[in-house]
């Protein structure tokens, strides 16, 4: 399952439904306009800066309900609602998000944003360089989850909000809610992540250079200056198929596909799609290549591989150690691209400090992108943490403090 699947959405949500944030519309932030150029990890500078966001409900008078949902590698700003009528699917995570789901609209002021880096508005490698006129390419500097995390708060505060109820995101998503969370102690009441972890595995680091090596062969990549002509299509979407497998359980796949064929009764002895399963993954990667652009795929996965949250900062004990927020660790059983295990690295951790730690492992066979998923567990475990959060601000307390439980 991804965002590229079609998840079936209940009539009460779809467009003008009880359930729908409704019609929403894309929005931009840009800031660090040069000389004020944003300074990234790398030692490199880079402005101006814009961030595509959407936002969902409104901003309470005390500016004390705003959650920010931040994406995984594939995701982009249009988390919930509908861009037009015509839409054929709303934005990835509405099945959360809006009147009555978990992140309320009804109660909770909720921002979704694009990462930089990224190809759906944010500044990125397919943005135009300003010293040139042309496509960055490779000469856009590296970004890491750090500067992903900065310039989120830029617009964070360009909303009118200093404190954060909450934020949430799985995969990727979950790095930057980490690094919300240590790096702006006293900007964050409460964190979610989901199905992640504290640094990105060495198999993790595998999985995405094999994809950037199929980018990077394919002959119209053109070391990344292809904007203008054909995109190198075939190694995005090879990159995306091999991604693609990670994000499904081995009961999921034998449950969806097993070994049935495809629009045929015995193998045909060649090299044709001749299996179910072949044919879902070339229609993921062939979907995939219509939506994303193959340099901020390269630029996205490396800046996974360099978040280490214990390495930057002694362990991950260390690293806890000024936390203020109260946490829901969400883990998903079946996942083995981030298994449980390494959620549970997080809660040790979060103990250690006395940090406030509920902790939820999903039951599900759907691995790690159950969480994009229908789950009355995930609707059950935030629906009544961030109800609780909530109530604790509003009475004056503010997190980090007393014993965690979970776990």
């Amino acid at each position: 399952m991804s965002i590229d699947d079609a998840v079936p959405i209940a009539e009460s949500s779809r467009l003008g439904g009880a359930q729908s944030a409704g019609l929403v519309r894309p929005q931009a932030f840009t800031f660090a306009e040069p000389p004020n150029e944003m300074e990234l990890e790398c030692g490199q500078r880079l402005g101006p800066v814009t961030l595509a966001y959407e936002t969902y409900g409104q901003l309470s008078p005390q500016r004390d309900n705003a959650v920010l949902i931040v994406h995984a590698l594939s995701g982009d700003a249009h988390a919930a609602g509908w861009h037009s009528p015509d839409d054929k699917k709303p934005g990835w995570w509405d099945i959360v998000i809006g009147p009555g789901k978990p992140f309320d609209t009804n109660r909770y002021f909720v921002i979704s944003s694009n990462i930089i880096g990224g190809c759906k508005g944010s500044t990125g490698p397919s943005s135009t360089n300003p010293r040139t006129g042309r496509p960055w390419g490779l000469a856009f500097p590296m970004v890491t989850i750090s500067d992903m995390v900065r310039a989120q708060k830029a617009l964070v505060e360009h909303l009118g909000v200093r404190r954060l109820l909450s934020l949430s995101g799985g995969s990727m998503g979950g790095f930057q809610v980490l690094e919300w969370a240590v790096r702006y102690p006293e900007c964050v009441a409460s964190a979610i992540p989901i199905a992640t972890s504290a640094r990105l595995s060495a198999q993790g680091i595998a999985l995405n250079e094999v994809g950037r090596q199929a980018i990077m062969a394919d002959p119209n990549w053109a070391g990344g200056d292809y904007y203008g002509r054909e995109p190198p299509k075939a190694g995005l979407a090879i990159a995306r198929m091999i991604g693609h497998i990670t994000y499904l359980s081995d009961q999921q796949m034998h449950a969806k596909f097993g070994r049935r064929l495809q629009d045929r009764q015995s193998f045909g002895y060649d090299f044709k799609t001749e299996f179910q399963v072949e044919s879902y993954l070339r229609y993921q990667g062939d979907s995939f290549v219509r939506r994303f652009d193959a340099n901020s795929y390269l630029y996205i996965s490396k800046s996974m591989d360099y978040f280490d949250l214990p390495a930057r900062r002694g362990s991950l004990v260390q690293a806890f150690e000024g936390v203020r927020a109260e946490f829901l660790v969400i883990s998903i059983s079946s996942d083995w691209l981030y298994p449980t295990y390494q959620s549970k690295e997080i809660v040790k951790a979060l103990k250690a400090n006395l940090v406030p730690t509920t902790f939820v492992e999903l039951q599900s066979d759907y691995g790690h992108d159950a969480f994009l998923l229908p789950n009355a567990q995930l609707n059950d475990a935030v629906s009544g943490f961030l109800a609780n959060v909530l109530r604790r601000v509003r009475g004056g307390g503010h997190g980090g403090q007393g014993r965690a439980n979970g776990a």
